[in-house]
């Protein structure tokens, strides 16, 4: 079931991370002769590994061997099977722990928001090593992390330059880096600005910036593309074969979507903090947010990192959903106060529960390695809470059903995830809304407008006449879904009953099976 792309492979644009910030010094190369543990140590005669590391600026070297006395009880510099093992986060709010809640000493303001959490996902993953470091921070741009890059606060150093202290400490396993929504993107006042307007009855932000997400997202490629370099130029650096580590390009998430009132407990938008349009929402869903991870998906072609596709991980655990895996609009009123725009900056992102499938999914992605696997994409198919990894991307699955006899394409009525919501047909036109993706494993035949929603027969009524519909994904019976020969399609449960679709815009029922063209799809 495998399409074209509708969106071509050019980077495209998408937000759905919420952003804030990070910092740090330069990593720059220094002279070979220079004083100091480091050099003192080079003095020796060196082991290979150590022979291919290339020396420190001395500011660098004195925080490196600072932190190798905490870690061994002397400052010497170590070939890499006798270090600890490690893994290393890089990037912005996303992956810092923004939103969680708890926060690492000196990172709660007043004058650093790095916001790291040791509830983070990096430090919650099952990959076993000696010690996890969170270097992200809350509000970093790509300019914050690369090589050469500019500190966000004066007690930070640049990301890239804190890679490379790790790096020559322990031996860092795997990297992950989440980047991308505070630069070009600008994400931050972008989902500011549509939380006013709806306080404000402006109306949706959508037309606003929905023209203009390709021309920001093909800005910021070459920027991922050159930060995800200079952290392979950091490793090289310190010694380390592309082999000796896994680097993962994740995207983005998205932390609202408008199935909210299909939550049996829904508290209402500002009780919940899901303050927006519904239209707003939607869109985020279904265009900005694919969009930007076409767009980090390009960047990690690019480099040869893996890349792991997130954007489909929080369907179903959106903001005022009955399992929300972020943290609505929220004012923090006590640090600091008067409020300011720190008061907000937890809002949007994912919560302690969002950090966990992050960290499952780092964990499934770096067992993959040893298939082979470069990309994958990870979701919870049936609403379980388990994220799953599937060694494929999202963009190559889904395609549209067309009916050999009807011409037209199965639908999603109204482009509704709603549950209840009809299946049809209707004149095909490429929308995701007329995209599908029949799980080969569990059966399920998702819709592309969110992995939450399944086609699914009522009540299990395996009867001639029974209309389809969507439903929340639960995997039961009677959602569990065969290929038969010809391009049929029938429930697990009942193959002797096909999908049918008996005239161009009428709704998909169960007919019993005549091998004829109203019930094959391709």
């Amino acid at each position: 079931m495998a399409r074209a792309r509708r969106t071509s492979g050019r980077a495209l644009a998408g937000a759905t991370a919420l952003a804030l910030a990070l910092g740090g010094g330069t990593l720059a190369l220094a002279p070979a002769a220079q004083a100091g543990p480091q050099a003192q140590a080079q003095s020796q005669p060196l082991t290979r590994a150590q022979a291919d590391i290339q020396p420190l600026p001395p500011e660098l070297e004195r925080i490196r061997a600072a932190e190798a006395e905490k870690l061994y009880g002397d400052p010497a510099l170590r070939p890499l099977d006798e270090r600890s093992t490690s893994l290393v986060s890089l990037g912005d709010s996303e992956i810092s722990g923004e939103g969680v809640g708890t926060y690492e000493p000196g990172t709660d303001g007043p004058d650093n928001w790095c916001h790291r959490s040791p509830d983070a996902a990096i430090h919650r993953t099952g990959i076993p090593v000696d010690r996890t470091y969170n270097v992200a921070c809350s509000g970093a741009s790509t300019e914050n992390i690369r090589i050469g890059g500019t500190q966000q606060y004066a007690d930070e150093l640049v990301q890239s330059d804190n890679l490379a202290v790790k790096a020559r400490n322990t031996r860092v396993k795997q990297i992950v880096l989440v980047a991308g929504a505070n630069d070009d993107l600008q994400f931050g006042p972008v989902i500011t600005d549509c939380v006013v307007r709806w306080f404000t009855f402006q109306g949706p932000c959508a037309p606003k910036y929905d023209p203009g997400w390709q021309d920001r997202v093909d800005r910021l490629v070459p920027k991922v593309v050159q930060t995800v370099r200079d952290l392979r130029t950091v490793m090289s650096e310190a010694g380390y074969a592309r082999s000796d580590y896994q680097l993962v390009v994740m995207g983005y998430p998205g932390p609202i979507g408008p199935d909210i009132y299909d939550n049996p407990d829904y508290p209402g938008k500002i009780p919940g903090g899901c303050t927006g349009y519904d239209e707003d929402a939607a869109w985020g869903r279904n265009a900005a947010v694919p969009l930007f991870e076409q767009g980090l998906r390009e960047a990690a072609a690019q480099t040869g990192a893996t890349f792991l596709d997130a954007s489909r991980l929080f369907h179903g655990h959106e903001v005022c959903m009955d399992d929300a895996w972020v943290r609505g609009l929220s004012i923090d009123l006590t640090n600091p106060f008067p409020p300011d725009s720190n008061s907000v900056r937890q809002s949007f992102h994912p919560n302690k529960r969002g950090h966990g499938a992050f960290a499952a999914c780092f964990t499934a992605i770096w067992e993959a390695r040893q298939d082979g696997v470069r990309e994958a994409s990870c979701a919870d198919p049936a609403s379980t809470g388990q994220p799953r990894l599937y060694e494929l991307a999202w963009d190559d699955v889904f395609a549209p059903l067309r009916n050999a006899a009807t011409g037209t394409c199965v639908d999603v009525d109204g482009a509704s995830s709603r549950n209840g919501t009809a299946v049809r047909g209707w004149a095909c036109h490429g929308e995701r809304n007329q995209g599908w993706w029949l799980d080969p494993e569990s059966g399920l035949l998702h819709t592309e407008l969110t992995h939450d929603r399944c086609v699914d027969v009522p009540g299990g009524a395996y009867e001639p006449g029974t209309a389809l519909m969507l439903w929340n994904c639960h995997g039961g019976g009677n959602q569990q879904f065969v290929r038969g020969s010809g391009g049929t399609l029938s429930p697990a449960d009942a193959p002797q009953l096909c999908l049918t679709l008996a005239g161009a815009e009428e709704p998909v029922r169960l007919q019993p099976c005549d091998g004829s063209a109203h019930q094959r799809f391709a």
